[in-house]
């Protein structure tokens, strides 16, 4: 049998085969589909033309809707009666909205409904999130959501893979949102393009699962089908208290076949910022120099856990955000947002003048809670920085880590933390 990585070990496996090869179509079994109030409607609409009555299965058809919600308007608060409706019709276990609804690449990992060794789709480009805990995850369109909900299978091209290798050591304020806005910059947007970046070595290992869930989500950025971590004790410890099925650990073959390798040395990354319009626009936070900002949004589900909150948290302790400057914090789950309320940090980020909102994908795809004017600029930790990404399209995003957003909040202008933190 030939060398496999864990990308192709756990692709074989969900399509019933002894091995598979990049380039090769497949058919392979679903353990999660999930869809949110933008893209399931649809899915659901192409569901009932199909002619299906049931979901193949209620427990493994997830749909959370997060991004227009608390509802915005008349149209979104119609969409998501369409998800309520078609939960309540079909009996799925796993529907959230209100108190319990989160942004929701933080919430399947947190309620264990996405585990190690999963084939997992999603109607949402970041659902390569979940690779972080060693399973297989990519976004779909809503018709192929629609196909999985109907019979829990999809067509997949096993993609090729590119290694990543990081060593040396990471330095003060760098986490993994730094590491892969660093490496988009290297490669760029479409560097990638339909691969399955495999991250590894001694930082990747060192980093927290919050870190990693940063990572990976933002794959999708460089092009990429998905972002991979083989999972090791740091995934064990985090999983075993949440898992609600069996999981299987799966890692690449030392011999596995690449078709590029990469290395970065961490000793030589610093905190990084994209500027608009496109996340492969990347700098060091230190060269850029008087940029005035207007707002500063951390949360989404790139960084909105709660070792995001806690760093942000740790800089505005005792400190005001800057006269003119909005600080929008959003808490991406209500278990983080109950933690954080307990911790502290919610009353740090009042009294340095935050808005605090419930979980929602809201600014981030321009949705609400947070809408840009003509000629306003933000600091956001969320994963896109496209024209018109988060309102006008005579706005401008600038991407960081939630360290760097914070210290930018204070002082009113792009700032790396230790200028904050003297």
């Amino acid at each position: 049998m030939r060398p496999m990585t864990i990308t192709e070990k756990i692709l074989a496996r969900h399509a019933g085969l002894k091995e598979v090869t990049p380039g090769e179509l497949i058919n392979a079994k679903v353990d999660i589909a999930l869809g949110n109030d933008i893209t399931a409607p649809i899915a659901i609409n192409e569901f009932r033309k199909s002619g299906a009555k049931k979901v193949f299965n209620r427990n493994k058809v997830i749909l959370v809707p997060d991004h227009f919600t608390p509802n915005k308007d008349i149209k979104s608060a119609a969409q998501c009666k369409v998800l309520r409706d078609f939960a309540i019709e079909q009996k799925l276990t796993h529907y959230y909205e209100g108190g319990t609804v989160g942004v929701e690449h933080a919430l399947l990992p947190e309620k264990g409904i996405v585990v190690p060794g999963d084939l997992v789709i999603g109607a949402d480009s970041h659902t390569c999130t979940y690779g972080a805990l060693g399973a297989f995850s990519t976004g779909v369109g809503s018709t192929d959501l629609a196909a999985v909900m109907v019979t829990g299978e999809l067509w997949f091209k096993v993609p090729e893979s590119i290694k990543f290798v990081f060593t040396g050591k990471l330095r003060k304020w760098v986490s993994g949102k730094d590491l892969i806005l660093h490496l988009i910059g290297d490669i760029g947007v479409d560097g990638a393009l339909y691969k399955a970046m495999e991250f590894t070595g001694r930082p990747i290992e060192a980093l927290s699962m919050d870190s990693r869930m940063s990572m990976c989500n933002m794959a999708i950025e460089a092009g990429a089908k998905s972002g991979i971590i083989a999972p090791d004790k740091v995934t064990k410890a985090y999983v075993d208290k949440r898992a609600e099925r069996p999981y299987k650990f799966y890692s690449s073959d030392e011999d596995a076949v690449y078709c590029e390798v990469r290395e970065y040395d961490c000793n030589a990354i610093e905190p990084k910022v994209a500027c608009p319009h496109l996340p492969e626009n990347t700098k060091n936070v230190g060269e850029l120099k008087n940029i005035t900002i207007d707002q500063v949004v951390i949360g989404s589900c790139t960084n909105g856990r709660i070792e995001d909150l806690a760093v942000a948290a740790k800089i505005l302790k005792g400190r005001k955000t800057a006269k003119y400057v909005r600080l929008i914090i959003i808490p991406a789950t209500p278990h983080i947002y109950n933690e954080a309320m307990k911790k502290g940090y919610f009353d740090i980020f009042l009294k340095a003048g935050a808005v605090i909102s419930p979980p929602t994908c809201g600014p981030c795809l321009g949705g609400h809670m947070g809408i840009l004017a003509a000629g306003e600029r933000a600091v956001a930790t969320t994963n896109r920085n496209f024209v018109g990404r988060m309102g006008d399209v005579k706005s401008e995003v600038f991407l960081a880590n939630p360290a760097v957003a914070a210290a930018s909040a204070i002082k009113g202008r792009i700032a790396h933390p230790d200028e904050v933190m003297k």
